[in-house]
């Protein structure tokens, strides 16, 4: 068995990003924490990395260069330290600031709900960030996938990732039937299952408040706020109330709220301003798919986010294609937004595009955006050559099939 400071070494090339006054100062040689990830995790990973070097070493002739250092979690860890997420891998997450990682499977027992869930609160990234875009050459369910250009604000620390449970029978859910029943004159059937789902003052602002924040910063016209305010109007409805309040008393001199634009400003947003409004989040289902180009960027609940970014994701390609940010005051981790898929590991077949596409994302965040144009343009060259994995090779009339390593190289052999 391995100690920890045996497998966690410093780069001795690299220098550690630092904060000052709220604000990441990146060095040119940025220490950056990976988890190869579960699964196929290591196959995407070996595909993933050699692309980001290239962009960084073209995007800057050689000046940058990323001091890359392995840090452990999932079926890795455990098998190595009997842990399946030690706590000296938060620890230099922590302490670097800004790390990436493939898919983690999560334990039949061992008391965690989920490894990436686990990582994201006990890191409180409170931000599930997650850019939603099209591109073209990729095989669509829908008529005008070009239309899709969305980042997903998703809150990552409550609502059901912090839901509470008792099961129908048990004492538990027994005594509390009883009191509300009692105490608050409700009708709740005594054969039934309990949850508890918090939503705060707190959470709900900040994330907001980062979405805002990612709309001024990005030339961004909207942000609107998901919820199911009308059923649930002290939790989600809330979210919403809070969501607005934020926007007005932080934001004010930027933002336009929807009721304004139409009396005081006849519909026509006005220059330098974003639009705040809100959507129920069934019937923003329908508005993602036959008004995708009225929204820009979307606020929500846990549950809310998650089914709205897969949702998504799924008119422009799937998941493969979808990168994600789990984001902080002070701490980043960037992610394929997949699963394991643990029946293709070491098979060297599954699209790495969602993890490369985090990857540029990661650098978009250290300001290195040269780099992750970089990225971003040699894949869309490379799925319009029609040289793809499988997964998108089979929906495309003449393409030509390629490993997950293969798909890569043939990224960065694009990049100009």
């Amino acid at each position: 068995m391995e100690t920890e400071s045996n497998l966690y070494k410093i780069p001795p090339d690299g220098e550690p990003i630092t904060i000052k006054d709220g604000h990441y100062e990146v060095p040119c040689n940025p220490i950056i924490p990976f988890i190869e990830g579960d699964g196929t995790g290591p196959d995407i990973w070996k595909a993933t990395q050699p692309v980001i070097d290239a962009a960084v070493k073209k995007a800057y002739g050689g000046k940058r260069k990323i001091a890359w250092m392995e840090v452990f979690a999932g079926e890795k860890a455990n098998n190595l330290l009997s842990n399946w997420l030690p706590q000296q891998t938060l620890d230099t997450i922590e302490k670097y600031h800004i790390a990436i990682k493939g898919p983690l499977t999560t334990p039949v027992s061992g008391g965690f709900r989920s490894l990436n869930v686990s990582i994201r609160q006990k890191l409180d990234l409170y931000a599930c960030v997650r850019p939603v875009r099209y591109f073209k050459g990729v095989p669509s369910p829908v008529c005008k996938p070009h239309l899709v250009d969305m980042v997903v604000f998703r809150e990552n620390t409550e609502d059901v990732y912090a839901g509470i449970e008792w099961p129908a029978g048990s004492q538990e859910s027994s005594r509390i039937i009883e009191f509300i029943n009692r105490e608050f004159d409700c009708s709740i059937r005594t054969d039934s299952g309990i949850g508890i789902k918090p939503i705060s003052v707190t959470a709900t602002q900040r994330l907001v408040r980062q979405a805002i924040r990612y709309a001024v910063e990005n030339g961004k016209k909207s942000v609107t706020l998901v919820h199911k305010g009308n059923i649930m109007k002290f939790t989600e409805g809330a979210f919403r109330d809070w969501g607005y309040q934020v926007a007005k008393e932080e934001f004010g001199d930027v933002t336009v709220t929807e009721k304004d634009l139409w009396n005081e400003y006849k519909g026509q947003l006005p220059e330098g301003k974003i639009l705040i409004n809100d959507r129920i989040a069934d019937a923003m289902f329908q508005q993602i798919l036959i008004r995708p180009d009225e929204y820009s960027v979307l606020a929500m609940p846990n549950l809310n986010g998650d089914y709205m970014s897969d949702a998504l994701v799924a008119q422009v390609g799937g998941l493969g294609l979808g990168p994600g940010a789990n984001i902080g005051d002070t701490t980043a981790v960037f992610e394929a937004t997949h699963g394991t898929a643990p029946k293709y590991a070491n098979m060297d077949k599954v699209n790495p595009g969602s993890l490369i596409l985090s990857g540029a994302l990661m650098l978009d965040y250290m300001g290195w955006r040269e780099a992750s144009k970089m990225i971003v343009d040699a894949l869309q060259k490379t799925i319009l050559a029609k040289t793809v994995t499988y997964d998108l090779e089979r929906q495309m009339d003449g393409a030509t099939l390629l490993k997950c390593s293969q798909f890569g190289q043939e990224i960065v052999k694009n990049m100009i």
